[in-house]
């Protein structure tokens, strides 16, 4: 499992519009497809990382994930324990982001 305060949006680009895996017990996996990548301006300081945010595409369904710690599986970056917040439906797909400051 990689240590989430050492990744930085860059990790993550070369992965644009891949699928992150969510395994739950008892239930089929639900696949989510990372849509955006995108830096947040800061006036942090210079060796902190920038905050940035990712967004995620459900599948299309009536059901969805509410905002929660799951541990989501890309087959290179591995399993990521990410915090997602459900942001509203986008073409019968539920818009998920997740947050790093």
């Amino acid at each position: 499992m990689k240590v989430l305060d050492k990744l930085a949006s860059s990790d993550f680009a070369p992965h644009l519009n891949q699928t992150f895996r969510i395994q739950l017990e008892g239930i089929e996996p639900i696949d989510l497809e990372l849509v955006s990548v995108a830096e947040a301006s800061s006036a942090s300081q210079p060796k902190a990382r920038h905050p940035f945010s990712l967004q995620f595409l459900g599948p299309v369904s009536s059901q969805y994930l509410l905002q929660h710690t799951y541990g989501l599986e890309h087959k290179e970056m591995g399993v990521l324990e990410l915090f997602i917040v459900p942001l509203g439906l986008e073409e019968g797909r539920m818009r998920y982001e997740a947050i790093f400051t």
